[in-house]
């Protein structure tokens, strides 16, 4: 297949979703939910997977009469190969097929690398890589019957491009796991029209990272989150990466596959 030329598309229309269906893990709260908003603005019918089924599914309401769009929520554990498989049968089932997917669910644990047993390396393992994985075999599969493309975007982190600190061994590798697989996978679909493409946000506040800053705060002392800034002026917020979502989801980005973006103010260059 041959990607099309859009040099003549207006802005608006390469930047629509209409008629498009997403999936997108982990989007109850926080980057998901960001991200869920903005392909839901552009027009996307979208499904929220989440372990958290009941504020997805209140998330799911929320974003459905803000953007008059179908957004409906299930419960996915990404951890589960069959739980991510059902979530993309209910996407083509309730939604009328599959578009793009967005694999965002992941888990941070920090724990220093002598205390980290073999069962907590396979959990962060299971979630922050085997789950992007089962979720672009599964969108893929659908995607290629359909026999119409579409875009799997994978949520990498800074940590996929250096290490970060001490206690997070597990976290770093699997992002780094995470940005191979994305250039990996863009090869393998590139055949089917299948366009896969990487997110890399540095910290972004929300629900989560907030209250694990307040505990880390309270246990050395510091004051942490008022010492966080960026080359921009400010730290990252979700909506940051909502908006690159939207461009890699679009048409915008049709002539990229296999990069991971950069959304860091610069952290990283």
């Amino acid at each position: 297949m041959t990607i099309a030329d859009v040099s003549e598309v207006p802005v608006s229309r390469l930047l629509s979703l209409v008629g498009r269906r997403a999936v997108v893990t982990g989007g109850a709260q926080g980057l998901g939910k960001a991200i869920a908003r903005r392909l839901a603005e552009a027009g996307a019918s979208v499904l929220i997977g989440d372990l958290e089924v009941d504020l997805a599914r209140r998330t799911a309401e929320e974003l459905s009469r803000r953007h008059d769009v179908p957004v409906i929520a299930t419960h996915l554990n990404v951890a589960d190969s069959a739980s991510v498989t059902a979530a993309a049968d209910v996407a083509v089932a309730s939604l009328g097929g599959l578009d793009i997917w967005v694999s965002n669910a992941g888990v941070y644990p920090n724990i220093s690398l002598l205390e980290m047993t073999d069962e907590g390396w396979n959990e962060v393992m299971a979630v922050n890589l085997r789950g992007v994985f089962a979720g672009a075999r599964a969108a893929a599969r659908r995607m290629i019957a359909a026999g119409r493309g579409g875009v799997i975007i994978n949520v990498v982190s800074t940590a996929g491009f250096r290490g970060v600190a001490p206690g997070v061994a597990a976290y770093v590798a699997s992002k780094h796991g995470v940005r191979g697989l994305t250039r990996q996978l863009a090869i393998e679909l590139a055949p089917h029209d299948i366009r896969v493409l990487g997110i890399a946000p540095t910290f972004c506040t929300t629900e989560g990272t907030t209250a694990a800053l307040a505990e880390l705060s309270a246990r050395v002392g510091i004051d942490i989150p008022a010492t966080l800034t960026s080359r921009l002026g400010r730290v990252g917020v979700p909506d940051d990466v909502g908006r690159v979502a939207l461009f890699c989801a679009s048409d915008m980005s049709i002539f990229m596959t296999g990069s991971t973006l950069l959304a860091d103010a610069g952290e990283t260059s």
